[in-house]
């Protein structure tokens, strides 16, 4: 059976620098996914043109930068993560070979042999984040299990969240001690889960 290997992490989209090739609707699908999980994600668009949604959409922060010119390599400093999503598969495949000799983590937009990395399904809930994955293989399955998490996970549980930090902030003991208290009362979650 095929397995997902992929790793998740959470970035801090606001500490690291992204380049978004390509200005066209997949730009816009590409930064609309980024900002609404990372609002003040520091982001830089290149392209000769831009739809004017994306340019609406950047106007709304202040933290993305437009710039009109075609791609050139020297756009690659000082980047982390770049996503390329030009029309033109030539130029996606050039920026992805740049980016492999510089180490650099890319995206070519609907060619998963040349992603470091997917853009997965994101449920948001206050401080819960949940990121979900079909290893490249299905957007419309992710897709329906985040709505499904949409609706399963409880409003409050940023309420709860909170309250179980400003706890954990009282206990005493070592790190072991700390994490049994955390698990008992937690375990009646684990119990709530059994019931849906």
């Amino acid at each position: 059976m095929e397995r997902n290997e992929l790793y998740p992490v959470f970035l801090k989209l606001h500490n690291l620098s992204v380049l978004i090739v390509g200005g066209g609707n997949v730009g816009l699908e590409k930064l609309s996914f980024l900002l609404k999980s990372s609002p003040n994600a520091n982001v830089e668009v290149v392209a000769p043109r831009f739809l004017p949604e994306l340019v609406d959409l950047v106007n709304k922060h202040d933290s993305v930068k437009l710039t009109m010119k075609k791609f050139k390599k020297k756009m690659l400093k000082k980047r982390h993560m770049i996503i390329a999503c030009t029309d033109d598969l030539e130029v996606n495949k050039r920026i992805f070979e740049l980016c492999r000799k510089r180490y650099l983590i890319c995206n070519i937009a609907d060619t998963p042999e040349l992603c470091d990395y997917y853009l997965g399904g994101i449920v948001t809930k206050g401080n819960v984040k949940i990121a979900i994955s079909t290893n490249g293989k299905s957007p419309t399955t992710a897709k329906r299990l985040r709505e499904f998490f949409e609706e399963v996970i409880p409003e409050d549980i940023n309420k709860m969240v909170e309250n179980l930090n400003e706890y954990r902030k009282t206990l005493k003991g070592d790190f072991e001690e700390k994490v049994q208290k955390m698990n008992e009362i937690t375990a009646s979650l684990k119990n709530k889960e059994n019931r849906i």
